[in-house]
This record gives C-alpha cells, sequence and structure tokens, in this order.
C-alpha cells in the first residue's frame, strides 16, 4: 500500500501529518513502513523522525554531449527540442545541459551519431531509519530547477527497496509529496494507491483544496481529507468535501500544545493520548482508502 499525504499549499501540515502517520502505522496496522520524503526541494521529514542515514547516492539525468566534428549541422536536434538546450550558433554546435529535460530525443534523432549521453547532477537520494521506521528521501541540488526528475528517481529507488519482496513483508509506505499541484506534485502522487489531502479552515485553505481536487480528481485514486488547525467553524470546508463526496479522516485541533510540540521537532501522536487515538484511528481510516483503490 502506498499513500500519498497531499495539499493544495505549504504550510498546512502536510509533513507533520506524514510524520505522525508513519510513527504510529506498525502500532495501528501491524505492518513495516516506509517513509519517503518527496518534497525534494525542501525535505523536512527528517526533522520529525530523525533518522540515521546510512546509504547516500547522487541522482542524475541524462544531458547530450555534442561531438563537433562529427555534427553535419543538420538542425534536427534544434528543431526538436524545445526548450533550447541544443543548437547550432553560426557553425557552430552547442549543448546546455542544464536546460534539457531528459527526454533523450536529440540523441536518438541525430543522423551522424555525434550527440551522446552525458550527465547532469540532480541531486542526491538518502536512505536510513528512524527506529523501526525505515526512511528514504530526495535532496534537489541547489540551483537545480527541475525536480520531477529526481521524484521519479526517488520512486524507482523505492520499487527497487520493495521488489522482490514476499507480500507479508513488503512495507507499506507514506509519500510526503510537495506542496501544491504543480507538475511535482502530481509526479509524487501518481503512483499511490490513495491520497490524503491535508486542509486548514481558512479562506486560502479552502481555495487550494479546491485546486488539489481539481488537479487530482483525474488521477482516479480515492481521496480523504484532514483538517488541521480546526477551529470551531470548519462548515466551508465540510461543505466542500461533502459536495466533493471526499470523507473528513481527521480533524486536528488548533491547539498550542500542538504547535509547540511542532516546533520542537515532535509528532503529533506524542502531544497526549487523545491524539495519540486519533493518529491511529487515522492510520486504520487511510490503510481503508487505499484497500478501497486495491479492490477498485
Amino acid at each position: 500500500m502506498i499513500a500519498a499525504i497531499a495539499s493544495g499549499k505549504g504550510g498546512t501540515g502536510k509533513t507533520t501529518v506524514s510524520a505522525s502517520l508513519a510513527s504510529v502505522w506498525t502500532e495501528a496496522l501491524g505492518r513495516r513502513i516506509l517513509a519517503v520524503d518527496l518534497d525534494v526541494e525542501e525535505p523536512n521529514l527528517h526533522l520529525f523522525l530523525h533518522p540515521v542515514i546510512a546509504r547516500t547516492q547522487a541522482a542524475e539525468l541524462e544531458v547530450p554531449v555534442i561531438n563537433e566534428e562529427q555534427c553535419n549541422r543538420c538542425g534536427d536536434c534544434r528543431t526538436l527540442c524545445q526548450f533550447g538546450a541544443v543548437t547550432i550558433l553560426g557553425e557552430r554546435p552547442m549543448a546546455f545541459p542544464e536546460m534539457c529535460h531528459g527526454c533523450g530525443g536529440c540523441l536518438a534523432i541525430c543522423p551522424t551519431g555525434a550527440i551522446t549521453a552525458g550527465a547532469r547532477e540532480l541531486g542526491h537520494i538518502e536512505e536510513g531509519l528512524a527506529g523501526d521506521i525505515e526512511f528514504l528521501s530526495g535532496r534537489l541540488r541547489v540551483g537545480e530547477a527541475m525536480s520531477p526528475p529526481l521524484i521519479r528517481a526517488v520512486l524507482a529507488r523505492l520499487a527497487v527497496l520493495r521488489e522482490g519482496l514476499p507480500a507479508k513483508i513488503v512495507p507499506d509506505v507514506i509519500l510526503d509529496a510537495p506542496p501544491g499541484v504543480s507538475c511535482p506534485a502530481t509526479a509524487a502522487v501518481a503512483q499511490a494507491d490513495c491520497i490524503l489531502l491535508v486542509t486548514e479552515p481558512t479562506p486560502f485553505g479552502l481555495h487550494d483544496l479546491g485546486l488539489a481536487l481539481e488537479a487530482f480528481t483525474p488521477l482516479g485514486k480515492p481521496m480523504g481529507v484532514v483538517i488541521n488547525r480546526a477551529e470551531a467553524d470548519t462548515t466551508a470546508v465540510e461543505t466542500l468535501c461533502r459536495t466533493a463526496g471526499l470523507p473528513i479522516l481527521a480533524a486536528i485541533p488548533n491547539d498550542r500544545a500542538v504547535a509547540e510540540t511542532y516546533a520542537r521537532g515532535g509528532l503529533l501522536a506524542d502531544v497526549s493520548p487523545t491524539l495519540h487515538s486519533l493518529c491511529l484511528q487515522l492510520a486504520n481510516a487511510v490503510a481503508a482508502l487505499a484497500g478501497e483503490a486495491r479492490n477498485a
């Protein structure tokens, strides 16, 4: 089971919900859990889970390298590339690796074989353990503009970690997705069995929850909602969810003790027995949501 924790905007508490779910998952369901931070531009799941990193590897994107002597200046690569990563200036063929999206089209179309594959570092993939919680994270290189290729690389590593294992010991996965509804968020949730949307009862939270519904509904995955910092009046969020047919799986109170725990890098499940119970119930609700996806 793979559950993506997402949000229409940053700051709703998506990462703290992800960390708290991971912390109680085995207790609630008796299954292994692997927490994955796919917010590769600003990864911070580690601030709450405190993993010991055992392995770090570089992630690279295939980019073009041009042999000027072999190039016949036909311009096919320039015509194909919509991002200006390969071109001809005067009589000189040139490649701009930072502009490349890694499609490989220029290598395939070059009639003389003048374009070969080089590499550009995207960032790093980190693996470790936080107690019994397995941990996987991507960290984008400073200055790198494109996060989806690194997200895909982290997901590919996730697949390797889970493949070949007996069904009984394959870990469930909590994916902490990037905030928002752009390409990074869509790439992160595409492989999930269900999506848990974290929102807040504010005008911005309500607006961006609507954007998230619009963006993720076409993926055809079961979705549920967690209302964070729930005030006395959550009517507007409840109305939107009821209209969209989305279940509200939990409401986290707007409590000073919760905020102080978050600020110390603590977990919602550790604030009080009541909130620990809420996290256990939420874990079961998310598993049920994912079960509907598996049986669909």
